[in-house]
């Protein structure tokens, strides 16, 4: 990969390094994840007008950048940063080179950790071809110590070319997990034709191509489970799934999205997957009276994978969302769309999860970033302990 340029001698600024956790014992494993809405923006190094303050680092930095290396940096060198609609044109080298030069340390941070990047872009030539064919794709940033100690391989998934899939594999972490990591840009279901992408014919909508997704991305998951991973999905979903996750209310019109949802929430988390026994909590999953048939969702998807989303599990009751439309005030109308969900399995670990929901962390995007932390550092006969109770509690 390409080195990054410093800049001229008279406009380099010493700043303070922050120090990462060494790896060599892994504890406080930290996912940021965040759609950007084209990856432009970021590959600047000098824009004041975003990012000068942090919701996690309140200390002003005068001149923050809105660039990845700056929010890697804010937010102490987080081991993985997804990042999802960054745009790129496949045939776009240079735009592929500086991404990659971005997250390199600079003459400002020199001895700060280094990240290695990976892209997924669109090969869809009938699906894809928007906006110069700059729509969709994935980029995942890992940190580089993390990814030549942890990583096995970075991949696509055979069953989609529009860019939307990256998934890491590791190798055994502690000597006792093994990750399956998935970064998502989901199908936004609409009316619009989805074509086959080898002959061009219309064989549905973008509502029947963002189902056959859930139910491809579903049989993925199970099938790596029975390789002895954990899974970790995080990305933009696009799927908000409670009441309380949308303001001033829930999208229910078309009435697909209400099935899109319904769909969503029987592979991942089944219908009875209430984490806590709050009543508002379970009265804001998947309303059943608003699906024409669900005994039929639930036998088309078969058993549930069981998953938990990581920002409703640790916080039953708050209202929280990643998607601020542009087209209205902050926080006028919003939803929570994009997650970090893992497998039941992981749930003792689950340390934290929130979202950067100020106008300033979200920068240029109408997506805000978000983030959920896993802590490895505990003695495997803790967890097991703690794993045991909240089953008896449930």
């Amino acid at each position: 990969m390409s080195r990054t340029v410093s800049p001229p001698p008279s406009k380099r600024r010493k700043t303070s390094v922050s120090s990462a956790a060494p790896l060599e014992d892994l504890q406080l494993f930290r996912i940021y994840s965040h759609n950007v809405n084209g990856i432009q923006p970021y590959l600047q190094r000098s824009i004041t007008s975003f990012f000068q303050y942090s919701a996690h680092n309140p200390e002003p930095r005068a001149h923050a950048h809105a660039s990845l290396r700056d929010f890697l940096r804010r937010h102490h060198w987080p081991e993985l940063l997804f990042l999802q609609e960054v745009k790129i044109n496949p045939d776009d080298i240079a735009t592929i080179r500086a991404f990659e030069r971005s997250v390199r340390p600079n003459i400002d941070d020199a001895g700060a950790p280094d990240y290695v990047t990976f892209t997924c872009l669109p090969s869809d030539k009938f699906n894809a071809r928007g906006f110069g064919r700059k729509v969709y794709g994935v980029a995942s940033i890992i940190r580089k110590d993390f990814h030549d100690q942890y990583v096995e391989r970075v991949r696509h998934v055979d069953w989609d070319l529009e860019g939307r899939f990256l998934v890491i594999e590791t190798k055994p972490i502690r000597n006792i997990l093994r990750l399956a990591i998935f970064n998502v840009y989901a199908v936004n279901g609409t009316d619009n034709p989805y074509k086959d992408p080898m002959t061009g014919e219309v064989c549905g909508t973008r509502h029947d191509r963002k189902l056959k997704v859930h139910s491809l991305l579903q049989s993925e998951c199970r099938k790596l489970e029975r390789r002895g991973f954990r899974i970790i999905i995080a990305g933009d979903l696009n799927i908000a799934r409670h009441r309380i996750d949308g303001h001033p209310n829930l999208r229910t019109f078309p009435y697909q999205h209400c099935l899109n949802r319904a769909d969503f929430e029987a592979r991942f988390f089944g219908h009875s997957i209430a984490e806590h026994s709050d009543t508002e909590t379970t009265r804001s999953q998947v309303d059943i009276k608003d699906v024409s048939n669900p005994s039929a969702v639930i036998e088309e998807t078969g058993s549930s994978l069981g998953m938990v989303d990581t920002f409703r599990y640790l916080h039953p009751h708050q209202k929280g969302y990643t998607y601020y439309s542009r087209a209205r005030p902050f926080g006028e109308s919003c939803d929570r769309v994009d997650m970090i969900i893992v497998s039941s399995s992981l749930k003792p670990y689950l340390r934290d999860a929130g979202m950067l929901a100020t106008p300033a962390e979200r920068g240029p995007s109408d997506h805000v970033p978000l983030y959920a932390g896993l802590d490895f550092g505990r003695s495997l006969e803790w967890l097991m302990r703690k794993h045991s109770q909240s089953n008896i509690h449930q």
